[in-house]
């Protein structure tokens, strides 16, 4: 499952990546963090972890206008249902199943309607050794970092989500609102299925207008997007242990562990064991 990656780009990048036509990257934003988030939400990000607000493009009709625009927002991982009595179910929530989404309570309703792309330049997983046991007699586990094999930019399929505090009774207030989402998830491609057995969904340049598009609530259509598959766009290595606390970040951490430092792990390419 992805639970962190890397959202390297500047937003002036990703208004032209994405085509926006409406940057709200600068407007407030209520956040789950205790203490400010490093780096500063909307600066490139090495280690996105749930509860950080992260750049996510998705299409709404902004409040007093008639059309729909495409959008920059800054959204919190981690998605919390209109429903929801709190805010900490969106930890249990930071990825959805393409396969079961559409059936999902807590994401039909937006799978229908409230559809999002979140920009990525790859995303890290861990790979479970069958051969090297860490120091406390666990299976090793070796993070790699996941990218598109050209070196075009990533665009997971998301679902967002609007709730409401109760406890804060101005509506216009930005704390009475928190804006989350998640990223949904198949089934990995061959060879990345060596690393994990799930991997993100994500679109290809020519399906961004259709999934982002409010209008399309024909689940049928939708569940078509879900099952995309197209195996052979991505690549693997192998990166550091550093990657594995949150406080990290940077772009070393995506800097390629050298093979003589391999611990008993799986190349995702050939199935040989490295260092074993």
């Amino acid at each position: 499952m992805c639970g962190r990656y890397a959202a390297t780009a500047n937003p002036d990048d990703l208004i032209e990546e994405f085509e926006i036509d409406a940057d709200r990257v600068g407007d407030p934003a209520r956040s789950l963090l205790k203490s400010p988030q490093d780096p500063p939400p909307g600066t490139p990000d090495h280690n996105m972890a749930p509860t950080k607000q992260a750049p996510v493009v998705l299409t709404r009709v902004p409040k007093g206008e008639s059309d729909h625009l495409r959008q920059l927002r800054l959204l919190t991982w981690g998605l919390v249902p209109s429903w929801a009595k709190e805010t900490k179910v969106g930890l249990r929530m930071t990825n959805a199943r393409a396969e079961t989404v559409l059936e999902k309570s807590s994401f039909a309703k937006a799978a229908a309607s409230r559809r999002c792309l979140v920009p990525a330049a790859g995303w890290y997983e861990w790979q479970v050794s069958p051969v090297a046991k860490d120091a406390k007699g666990k299976p090793r586990k070796q993070p790699f970092f996941i990218h598109r094999e050209d070196g075009a930019p990533i665009a997971f399929a998301g679902l967002y989500e609007f709730w409401r505090d109760q406890a804060i009774a101005d509506n216009d207030d930005p704390d009475a609102w928190l804006t989350t989402f998640t990223i949904i998830t198949t089934e990995a491609d061959p060879g990345m299925d060596r690393i994990h057995d799930r991997q993100p969904l994500v679109l290809e340049r020519e399906d961004w207008s259709r999934w982002l598009d409010p209008g399309l609530t024909d689940l049928a259509e939708v569940g078509e997007l879900l099952a995309f598959a197209q195996p052979g766009r991505f690549a693997a290595y192998p990166i550091s242990t550093a990657v594995n606390a949150t406080r990290n970040n940077g772009p070393h951490l995506l800097d390629p562990l050298p093979a003589e430092e391999l611990v008993g792990v799986v190349d995702p390419e050939t199935g040989e064991v490295i260092g074993g």
